[in-house]
């Protein structure tokens, strides 16, 4: 039996492709530095895991309605209220087992074979495999760290028009994986606005909001109703492996992705949904302190990149990212940053992403996580000094 063309098709995910060869590194007895993966170190906090428990202690153990607890449902209405003074119907709301779930429901049910999303290069790694896989075809429009790695409106529109009708969405993330860039108002107002006049859907994923240190991320619901959005629990609460996330749709589209729900998914885990309501409820002071040591990291990573000799043209402001312009070393592995990477891992014992995990646009580039502790940060900018001073003099 042959495997299937589409399976076939996806590229792997480079950076679990690192992290994967680097666990194998520790299992032989090397100490590594994580900085690839992008994932809290900080514990889930304690309201969190509490709710869980007393969910399983009342016998909360059974299947919940197709898009999710409507305490949680509501409460998450009431979050982008309080956040964003958008209101939000909780039916247009559906649970799901995480973000990356949410994107196969919404990519299902929105496009056809032939279709086209126009997506930034770089992004997430994987939009893209996402959207082929549900027969589509991603349209990259480059974006630029002279630019802060942010989309031009007219760059959008000359997308459109050379593709034509088969453009159905324009996705966008802000903050940004792998950039750490955070969108502007008038930009996202302009997006909203493009795609009212050529009546396409915005996606936007919000799966970093919360986690921004200078000035302020906007849900694309304050712009338009003519958007989904993308979101969920393991960024900002260290909820990863939970495994919560969830979807906010458009009325007309809900009952098909329920049906999508009930067949893929029957339910998110249903203790890791009263987690998700307490998380809501009761985390705020956990949310702080997290964001607060995160953006110390930030800061430290910075300046220790940049005194190494990097050329960082605008400071990431958001998520937990510093993508970092390494041509001038992966030129000596045929420009490639993939083996540059690899290189790094062998002889500075320092896990990170390459940035053609993202796109052509970033081939050259590494991105550094700073999603760990200040301690293990400090060690992993000393070895990769004298990685830079050993094999780079």
């Amino acid at each position: 039996m042959s495997i299937s063309k589409r399976c076939c098709e996806m590229t792997p995910f480079l950076v679990m492709e690192v992290l994967e060869a680097a666990q194998a590194m520790e299992r032989a007895g090397e100490s590594v530095i994580h900085m690839e993966v992008g994932e809290p170190d900080f514990d889930t906090p304690d309201c969190v895991k509490r709710a869980a428990c007393e969910a399983l202690d009342n016998g909360h153990t059974h299947y919940t309605h197709s898009l999710g607890l409507i305490e949680l449902r509501q409460a998450i209405a009431d979050d982008y209220k309080k956040r964003y003074n958008v209101d939000v119907d909780p039916a247009n709301i559906a649970i799901t087992q995480g973000t990356s779930p949410a994107m196969l429901a919404l990519f299902s049910t929105i496009l056809e074979a032939g279709d086209k999303v126009i997506t930034s290069d770089p992004c997430y790694a994987c939009y893209d495999n996402f959207i082929t896989f549900a027969g589509a075809e991603p349209v990259k429009i480059p974006v630029s760290e002279d630019d802060s790695y942010q989309y031009r409106v007219s760059a959008i529109r000359e997308a459109i028009e050379n593709n034509g009708e088969k453009v159905k969405a324009i996705l966008i993330n802000s903050p940004a994986n792998p950039t750490g860039s955070l969108l502007s108002a008038e930009r996202m107002q302009a997006i909203a606005d493009l795609a009212e006049e050529k009546n396409l859907w915005v996606v936007s994923d919000e799966i970093y909001h919360g986690l921004v240190y200078e000035g302020k991320e906007h849900s694309i619901l304050e712009f338009t109703d003519r958007a989904f959005v993308l979101n969920g629990f393991s960024k900002l609460y260290a909820m990863t492996g939970w495994r919560l996330g969830y979807l906010i749709a458009p009325q007309k589209f809900i009952r098909t992705l329920q049906i999508v729900c009930q067949n893929f998914f029957i339910s998110a885990n249903t203790m890791a949904q009263w987690g998700g309501l307490a998380a809501l409820k009761e985390a705020e002071l956990d949310v702080d302190r997290m964001k607060n040591i995160y953006n110390k990291r930030r800061i430290y990573m910075l300046d220790r990149l940049k005194g190494m000799g990097f050329d960082i043209k605008h400071d990431p402001t958001g998520a937990f990212y510093v993508l970092v312009n390494m041509r001038h070393l992966a030129a000596r592995f045929d420009g490639s940053s993939l083996k540059l990477a690899y290189d790094i891992l062998e002889k500075a014992k320092i896990g990170v992403t390459p940035g053609i995990d993202f796109g052509e646009n970033t081939e050259g580039f590494i991105r550094f996580s700073y999603a760990n502790s200040i301690e293990n940060i400090e060690e992993g900018m000393n070895r990769l000094e004298r990685y830079l001073e050993k094999y780079h003099a």
